[in-house]
């Protein structure tokens, strides 16, 4: 499986990581906390981290394209929710298997 997970300096995390979620909710499976959210795509999962200061996003899937699909629409989607904020900075890193 691969993924990648970004680390996105923001203090508003759990306030994106919650709208997201809902935003996702009506289509998708998801469960969310104002801590930790995970999002079932199709043919991949986002998985979402809110610290006080940083929001954790991680992208899995079975295949690498998937997972570079998959991270343009989840960064399209936070920023849309972070507009006072956008863009915001997503700094990827492949997982270490």
């Amino acid at each position: 499986m691969a993924s990648e997970t970004a680390r996105v300096p923001t203090a508003n995390g759990s306030k994106y990581l919650q709208q997201l979620c809902k935003h996702w909710s009506h289509k998708l499976d998801v469960e969310f906390t104002p801590e930790k959210g995970v999002v079932r795509f199709p043919e991949a999962v986002a998985t979402m981290t809110a610290g006080a200061d940083v929001l954790m996003v991680t992208v899995s899937a079975d295949r690498e394209e998937e997972v570079e699909r998959m991270k343009d629409v989840v960064a399209k989607h936070l920023d849309r929710f972070a507009f006072r904020e956008a863009p915001l900075p997503f700094e990827w890193a492949k997982d270490q298997a």
